[in-house]
């Protein structure tokens, strides 16, 4: 066990800080006191339509680095073409278009705008 003085916000605690593999022993910092919750009307009360899965058997178009959909430019039903457009990503304050890579029909969109994805999530699915 290793005591260690962290501030913050102007206010310093003692805390001690157990080694992995350690047992748990150690008392707890006074917790910050939280902001009070929103009134309702404040709150964020959107609902979103739920994520379609990836379409089995269907050939995914996957994103290449974790960031933000800033929009996604086809439709369930659309014909797309290797070259086409699919969706905006954002990552590391750059936008990324995001192309099919395959021929074929939009079978399923698993994003939407605003969505954040890691490498290798599944952006659409194409028959």
């Amino acid at each position: 066990m290793r005591k260690f003085n962290i501030s913050v916000n102007g206010k310093t605690y003692e805390v001690d800080v157990e080694e992995v593999g350690g047992a748990v022993s150690a008392p707890i910092a006074a917790p910050v006191a939280a902001s009070a919750p929103a009134p309702v009307s404040a709150q964020k009360t959107t609902t979103s339509a739920p994520k379609a899965a990836p379409v089995a058997g269907a050939k995914q178009v996957k994103a290449p680095m974790p960031g933000t959909i800033v929009s996604v430019k086809v439709n369930v039903g659309d014909k797309v073409e290797s070259g086409t457009l699919v969706a905006v990503l954002e990552a590391m304050k750059m936008e990324n278009e995001i192309f099919a890579g395959v021929d074929g029909i939009v079978a399923g969109i698993s994003v939407s705008a605003g969505d954040s994805v890691n490498s290798g999530d599944v952006i659409v699915s194409v028959n």
